[in-house]
């Protein structure tokens, strides 16, 4: 299940270091909204959520007068220098279960305290059975204009051993009913690597997906985490994960299906029809700006000091109750630190790391790894470091070779 990494203590206040605040406003700067409430678990979810009957369900009336009031506790951090925001991220959990009036109540607050800059990327995650077209037409005209449906795949065995509780269908009827609402950018999700998924089975589910005309595509292998029923159920010899070279060619096959559809990578796992559809909150996290996280269990991140709130719904309003930062802990990474994670994040993007930004080691790294086919000639001789297909297979020792 969630757990927190260790740090150091964080201020009852929340107040930040001067040298952190000084760059504020000079970076992109996001809202992330952490909804920690699902109506059921799927059995390889170990996120930071909560479904009816389990202890922390029974705080869902209270969430949004505790979101408020932590909106109005980054506004009082971050008065000196208050930011304008690029974009809002509603995660979960799934966001969607509340109603279209306490989304919209959430979102004014933001816009209220800080502004919402023209043009603003305002996402919700939801799952396709918990809109249909008048929530969506409510968030549209609130100023969502962007949706993230989590369809997973296209195949009801699949979705069973997920325990995913869609029907085959629902996610595209979505997409268009989002479309229909005026939603400027639709993203689906699917999962690859399901115990028991065939490659047919894959192949359907991508087929499905663009049969919906999504203007983003995102693609993750299933991870087994511990404490899930699915961990149990793979344990217990009920199911089997898949090997290595299964995800290989599933991973192969998404790049060559959806490049064919005319959709582009643009980050490790995520595909898009245009720059114009890539997930602006996302390339935040991943090209170094700011975002304050919002909700049980959500990070933030402002001038490089990064913090996290305590996970439980009931600790978390209860500090906000009392005027009191909800963050569990915070920490300032060093130098290194700070160094390893930007190769590895723009190692992530189809941009790549420029090789000015690498030491001696780091660059002849890069020239080996050309010459081994995981980085890209043509980009090497442009002076950025970027992934082949192959690479994005072997991203994990590629980074530390080029982070030395």
């Amino acid at each position: 299940m969630a757990r927190l990494p260790q740090g150091d203590p964080a201020p009852a206040d929340g107040a930040l270091p001067a040298e952190a605040l000084a760059g504020v406003g000079t970076r992109p700067f996001g809202f992330y909204v952490h909804v920690p409430f699902c109506a059921s678990r799927c059995g390889y979810c170990d996120f930071n959520t909560y479904v009816p009957g389990e202890q922390g369900a029974e705080q869902a009336a209270g969430y949004v007068g505790a979101v408020l009031a932590e909106i109005d506790l980054a506004a009082q951090v971050l008065a000196g220098s208050l930011p304008r925001v690029d974009t809002v991220f509603f995660g979960g959990g799934t966001p969607s279960l509340l109603s279209a009036a306490e989304l919209t109540r959430i979102l004014g607050r933001i816009d209220e305290r800080f502004g919402l800059k023209p043009g603003a990327e305002v996402t919700t995650e939801a799952n396709p059975e918990s809109v249909d077209p008048g929530k969506l037409q409510a968030l549209r005209e609130a100023g969502f204009n962007r949706l993230s449906l989590g369809m997973q795949s296209a195949v009801p065995r699949v979705l069973a051993t997920l325990e995913r509780v869609h029907s085959p269908g629902r996610p595209q009827q979505a997409v268009a009913e989002a479309r229909a609402a005026g939603f400027e950018q639709v993203s689906l999700d699917l999962i690859y690597g399901t115990p028991g998924e065939t490659a047919d089975d894959w192949r359907r589910s991508l087929d499905a997906a663009l049969s919906a005309r999504p203007d983003h595509l995102s693609t993750y292998s299933l991870i087994v985490e511990p404490g899930t029923r699915l961990a149990a159920q793979v344990r217990r010899g009920e199911l089997v994960v898949p090997g290595e070279e299964v995800i290989v060619d599933r991973f192969e096959t998404a790049e060559r299906v959806l490049a064919e559809a005319g959709m582009a990578w643009y980050e490790t796992c995520s595909w898009a029809t245009g720059e114009a559809a890539w997930c602006r909150h996302n390339l935040g996290y991943w090209s170094g700006g700011d975002w304050w996280g919002a909700g049980p269990g959500a990070h933030s991140h402002i001038g490089g000091v990064r913090w996290w709130n305590v996970l439980h719904p009931r600790a978390w309003s209860e500090r906000l109750a009392a005027a009191t930062s909800p963050a569990a802990a915070r920490e300032l990474p060093g130098e290194e630190e700070v160094r390893l994670e930007r190769v590895m994040l723009g190692l992530r993007l189809r941009s790549g790391v420029a090789l000015g930004e690498l030491t001696r080691a780091g660059r002849a790294a890069a020239e080996r790894h050309v010459v081994g086919g995981l980085l890209e000639p043509a980009d090497h001789g442009a002076g950025r470091a970027v992934l082949t297909l192959r690479g994005r297979l072997l991203a994990d020792p590629v980074t530390l070779d080029l982070a030395a």
